[in-house]
């Protein structure tokens, strides 16, 4: 993510990389303020895209700014694989 943010830089974007040191609790406030100044949000993560936390911060962040939001909330997250449970 590093990587892609200085390539974006390169190209003239804007971009900041927030790493969530926690989850419990997670930093609402530095996201939310890097939502509103950029005015977009992509979460990832290496869990399943279906029930994994970034679904919780695209939901907090879409309640909090959504006036804010000038595209859709993105997440780039693993796949979607069954896995055994024993």
């Amino acid at each position: 993510m590093e990587q892609a943010c200085n390539d974006a830089e390169k190209e003239g974007i804007s971009c900041e990389l927030i790493d969530l040191k926690t989850l419990i609790p997670w930093d609402k406030e530095t996201v939310e303020a890097s939502v509103k100044k950029t005015g977009r949000l992509l979460v990832s993560h290496e869990a399943p895209v279906t029930g994994g936390f970034g679904a919780e911060i695209s939901a907090s962040i879409v309640e909090r700014c959504f006036l804010r939001l000038e595209a859709p909330v993105a997440r780039v997250c693993g796949l979607d694989t069954p896995f055994l449970w024993f």
